[in-house]
């Protein structure tokens, strides 16, 4: 298994950056990464994201929600045609941190024979997440600080 996996702290709670990061029809307005995101945070729902790494193509993918806690963990999963191959869950950790702040936990983890193969890829999946997670952070705070 291979675990990448980036934080960030939030200027906000916990529910308002739920509210930002399980709106995924917004996503395209704050969003460098998942620029395109459709159908509903909801455990067993699929979900349709169009990711643009910033080196690569666009890719879209067809995950399978796992959980969705409001304000505490979102989780999905995709999984190849052939089991075992390559499984990714992507995740979010949400929790409340000193002075009405968030500490967000995003990242993946990759099972599968083909994860010990993922070397570069996986450094690169972990800068979009940080520019994802800077985007929301930079969104977050936008919103809150508007009257």
């Amino acid at each position: 298994m291979r675990t990448i996996s980036t934080t960030i702290t939030i200027g906000a709670t916990p529910e308002e950056v739920w509210a930002t990061l399980s709106d995924l029809p917004r996503h395209c307005v704050w969003n460098p990464y998942i620029r395109e995101a459709y159908g509903e945070p909801v455990p067993g729902e699929r979900l349709i994201l169009r990711t643009y790494p910033e080196a690569g193509d666009p890719v879209t993918l067809r995950p399978r929600v796992l959980t969705a806690r409001p304000a505490v963990e979102l989780r999905w999963v995709r999984r190849t045609l052939v089991p075992g191959l390559l499984d990714t869950e992507h995740f979010f950790h949400l929790a409340e941190g000193p002075g009405r702040t968030t500490r967000l936990e995003h990242g993946e983890r990759v099972r599968g024979l083909l994860a010990p193969f993922l070397g570069r890829l996986a450094a690169r999946n972990a800068r979009d997440f940080a520019a994802m997670n800077e985007a929301l952070r930079a969104r977050v705070e936008a919103v809150r600080a508007t009257p």
